[in-house]
């Protein structure tokens, strides 16, 4: 067996796909809350009949629709990057990555693309009712394919509903529900597109802080920074929730993320969580992860070493007990595969048999190095404290704006109104930060503990690969820094003055 990898090959890869994957989070996020925000807003005109609240919609639906366009031109080359970049993962488990992904191709893109165009163009050329509900139709399709795509990065986190067919060597799916409905997908969801509204809500609340710190388009900037702020705040509650949980299942599915993330190295019945350097709180990991007062939480060197006690009763393997089970599937897999090709169909059986019990340790075959198990804990560990960190300022921050709007005292404060505009750059940092801890707290698994990275790629001159990443990168900034000019030009020119 040919066990050369490449690492420049692979390391490539996987930089520009995280070049693609992260230009294209710069939209998508956006897309879902604002499309959420817009909804209300038209829903509030059609409720009031009040024209006011028409341009209102119009005004923030001229921004949904140039990110829009961008994100829908990211979206498509991260894509086909799956079967450039990493065809050998497309092999292995295209029968169930494809069937999410094509679900949102035939049915929530086509969906949210037919319905965009009644919405941005339909405007006084079909009934109120039916611009209405185009609206929220285009804001669903956006949402419905979020859940698709999310289907299939859960699955990669945790795969469920499938077996390993040795005879066609691919994963292949035995239930679509466990698939499409997985706890770790519906958590995903949650916690995904909440923080997506998040994003539209911090976004329509520094352009409406904006305009009032300027003195313009007053009544425009108050309507919109109320539905913003209290949108906001449901938004943070919903991802606070959602995170809550997801920080459960993490350390059920994937303990060596949730210790990257806090940089822990030995595990403990009573954990602590790291603020940041000495500063701790007590105890506070172990109720996070388990939301039990006392259950262990094992460490990196737990989990590299092995040993600690399971929640079954068993004993953790360490890292290189699983590797050498890995070691012994893949030979299993040779043996099947050459008895097999001669027709013995005794030890083919015999050999099947040997694989599908080792099966759950074959991605550790591939394994070259334990050290390799170990993803970058000080890139995880300060990502994670970036997303929280932030988190908690923007509930402080919607807080802060909503009394001082109960209050009519939002003019008072001009500083809090430059705060919250910027405020808008910060929201991306922290989606960032976020897919950071999501993605890289993966490595070294494209799909957690059964394939590698260095086994899921193409078989390609990394030169070509280095070649189309600058190419990306070169093109994804031009398409950024367009987008970001366009609004910037509808911001400054501002909404009809006929609104005030």
């Amino acid at each position: 067996m040919n066990l050369y990898i490449d690492t420049s090959l692979v390391d490539w890869s996987r930089a520009q796909f995280a070049l693609t994957a992260m230009y294209h989070w710069l939209f998508v996020p956006l897309t879902l809350g604002l499309g959420v925000i817009m909804g209300i807003m038209e829903t509030i005109y059609f409720v009031k009949k009040d024209d006011f609240w028409k341009r209102v919609t119009q005004f923030w639906m001229k921004l949904f629709a140039v990110n829009f366009a961008v994100g829908v031109a990211t979206g498509l080359i991260l894509e086909f990057e799956f079967g450039t970049n990493w065809s050998n993962y497309s092999w292995i488990v295209g029968d169930i990555f494809g069937a999410p992904l094509a679900i949102e191709g035939i049915v929530a893109f086509f969906m949210e693309s037919t319905f965009i165009a009644v919405m941005y163009f339909g405007w006084n050329k079909v009934s109120r009712s039916f611009h209405l509900a185009s609206t929220w139709l285009t804001t669903l399709g956006a949402t419905i394919s979020a859940w698709w795509i999310l289907v299939a990065n859960a699955w990669m986190q945790h795969p469920v509903g499938m077996e390993f067919n040795p005879e066609t060597v691919r994963h292949e799916m035995t239930s679509f529900l466990s698939v499409a409905f997985s706890p770790t997908a519906v958590v995903k969801f949650v916690h995904t597109v909440s923080s997506g509204w998040m994003t539209g809500a911090i976004f329509v609340i520094g352009v409406s802080c904006w305009y009032l710190v300027r003195g313009r388009s007053l009544r425009f900037a108050k309507a919109s920074l109320a539905v913003g702020t209290a949108f906001g705040l449901l938004s943070c509650a919903f991802v606070m929730l959602s995170g809550d949980f997801s920080g459960v299942s993490v350390a059920k599915t994937q303990p060596m993320k949730l210790a990257s993330f806090e940089g822990l190295y030995d595990g403990s019945e009573h954990a602590p969580f790291t603020v940041a350097g000495p500063i701790k709180i007590p105890n506070m990991l172990t109720l996070l992860a388990t939301h039990k007062f006392t259950a262990f939480v094992p460490g990196i060197n737990d989990l590299i070493n092995g040993g600690y006690p399971l929640p079954d009763g068993t004993t953790a393997l360490s890292a290189e007990e699983k590797m050498e089970r890995g070691r012994q599937a893949v030979a299993n897999f040779s043996a099947f595969r050459e008895a097999l090709r001669e027709g013995l169909t005794a030890e083919a059986a015999m050999a099947r048999g040997e694989l599908q019990e080792l099966m759950p340790y074959f991605g550790y075959g591939k394994i070259q190095d334990k050290a390799e198990l170990v993803p970058p804990v000080p890139l995880l560990f300060w990502s994670f404290r970036v997303m929280v960190g932030l988190g908690g300022f923007f509930v402080l921050l919607i807080l802060a704006l909503l009394y001082l709007q109960l209050k009519d005292q939002i003019l008072r404060f001009p500083l809090l109104l430059k705060v919250a505009f910027w405020t808008i750059p910060l929201v991306y940092v922290c989606s960032q930060a976020g897919w950071i801890c999501a993605e890289v707290g993966r490595q070294p698994w494209a799909i957690q503990d059964l394939l590698p990275v260095s086994a899921a790629v193409s078989s390609l001159q990394s030169s070509s690969v280095k070649l189309t990443f600058f190419l990306f990168l070169a093109i994804f900034t031009l398409l950024l820094i367009a987008e970001i000019r366009i609004m910037c030009r509808v911001v400054k020119k501002g909404p009809e003055e006929s609104e005030n």
